[in-house]
């Protein structure tokens, strides 16, 4: 293969495969998140009909998703690398698609817990692969721009889901307008919270179809690729796994043994901690505080996410511009988990608080543009495949961890200040980490 691919060539593969792929992988993960997330929200009526719902179960349940996705996710990794992303990524979210809408027909916690299991089986591989597959398209210089497009999906999808997902809870329930009360009536015998699993999980099964017939595994198969850009796309990737590689492949028993791996999962599991406490509770500390309404709190949550949205689009791009990822994903913890820990002392004054979270989720969220490029600067093909998936996996023990914590803490002191602080620690851990591991630096000019 050529040593020097064409660079205009180059340039126009880059940006066929920037608008092709990005927009559909985004809207797909878009309904991921909000699939994984809602319960958040339906909490604030599901415990009307459901009176054994309380913070401690709604935390547990939210927690389960994430074993089922921890036991699949190397495996479903694995396959996106070695068989095929098109078909993996379509058959997980049919799944998970219909599992989300089977949320409706839960009536007891285990239940509850049962079907959250399953959903995080289902979708498994689903993130870890998506990255896998942009190490298949996208070269070192688009990469953190590539995955920061791909992860602003979360925020928008906290934007855009809250005010759709209260639309939907208002049926069954009662309003009070003018000093009135009004009452919803039920839809087809249903309450707003099961219409609202019902409404979000549809939508992934009509894109896993999409998916199946629209989404090229590699260059080589994109035929809106011409000859030229196809070839000088796959010459700059593989000339950038060969610097990777330096002549030596590493087993995936290596992958698993490094110790950067393995302290890379630990960072990632304790940030995730923090991000998920505080997205399954972050609707009913606004409700505790400050005793809001669900209207007002749906308009309230939306804020947090706008200003990650950014936050990810700006460490992303800039991450790429200075190929300095160890400061831009570190700092990002930092802001935040001060933010974290100051929201405690603003309760009283709801302006403050809001700034708080804001700061903080931008924190937590920006980083990962940065964080998810440091696999790649050590590993190449299936140990990096696996390891990101590994990493992953560990990491979303912080997705069992931080709601379940938080649940619990609030049960057993009726206050959530002590897990918000708990919380704020495990993402200073995840940035001693990440300064400590030494990778991600500013490359040097003769690099």
């Amino acid at each position: 293969m050529p040593t020097t691919p064409d660079t205009s060539a180059l340039d126009r593969a880059r940006g066929k495969a920037y608008w092709r792929l990005l927009p559909l992988l985004f809207v797909c993960y878009v309904i991921a998140y909000v699939d994984r997330a809602n319960v958040s929200l339906a909490k604030l009526t599901m415990a009307k009909d459901l009176p054994d719902f309380d913070n401690a179960v709604i935390g547990f349940g939210a927690g389960m998703f994430f074993w089922g996705y921890i036991l699949l996710e190397v495996p479903g990794t694995l396959l996106v690398e070695r068989w095929s992303a098109r078909r993996m990524m379509s058959r997980i979210m049919v799944t998970w698609g219909v599992l989300a809408a089977l949320t409706a027909a839960v009536t007891t916690p285990m239940q509850f817990y049962c079907v959250r299991f399953a959903l995080g089986l289902a979708e498994a591989g689903f993130f870890p692969g998506v990255l896998v597959f942009l190490t298949h398209w996208f070269p070192n210089q688009d990469r953190s721009r590539a995955v920061a497009w791909f992860l602003i999906a979360t925020p928008v999808a906290q934007i855009v889901s809250p005010k759709i997902s209260n639309l939907l809870l208002q049926i069954g329930t009662d309003e009070v307008i003018n000093g009135v009360t009004v009452h919803h009536p039920e839809f087809l015998g249903l309450e707003g919270w099961q219409w609202m699993y019902i409404f979000w999980g549809a939508p992934a099964v009509v894109l896993g179809l999409v998916v199946l017939f629209m989404l090229p595994d590699r260059p080589s198969e994109a035929k809106w690729l011409t000859d030229e850009e196809r070839t000088a796309l796959e010459q700059q990737l593989h000339i950038e796994k060969q610097r990777r590689s330096k002549g030596k492949r590493m087993t995936l028993g290596e992958a698993f043994r490094n110790p950067k791996v393995l302290l890379l999962a630990l960072a990632f599991c304790c940030s995730v901690t923090a991000n998920y406490g505080y997205e399954f509770f972050f609707p009913s500390i606004l409700k505790e505080w400050y005793k809001l309404e669900l209207n007002q709190i749906t308009w309230l949550v939306i804020l947090p996410p706008c200003l990650a949205l950014g936050s990810q689009l700006f460490i992303g791009w800039n991450s790429d511009r200075t190929g300095e990822r160890r400061c831009h994903a570190a700092f990002s913890i930092i802001i935040g988990l001060t933010a974290l820990a100051l929201a405690p002392l603003t309760k009283g004054n709801l302006a403050l608080t809001i700034v708080c979270f804001m700061i903080f989720f931008a924190g937590v969220k920006g980083y990962q543009p940065a964080f998810w490029a440091l696999p790649s600067i050590f590993l190449t093909e299936t140990a990096a495949a696996a390891s990101i998936g590994f990493i992953n996996s560990i990491g979303q023990i912080g997705g069992f961890m931080g709601p379940y914590l938080l649940g619990s803490i609030e049960k057993s002191t009726g206050s959530f200040t002590a897990g918000i602080y708990v919380l704020a620690a495990s993402m200073c851990v995840s940035a001693i980490i990440i300064l400590g591991l030494g990778l991600g630096h500013r490359p040097s000019k003769d690099t």
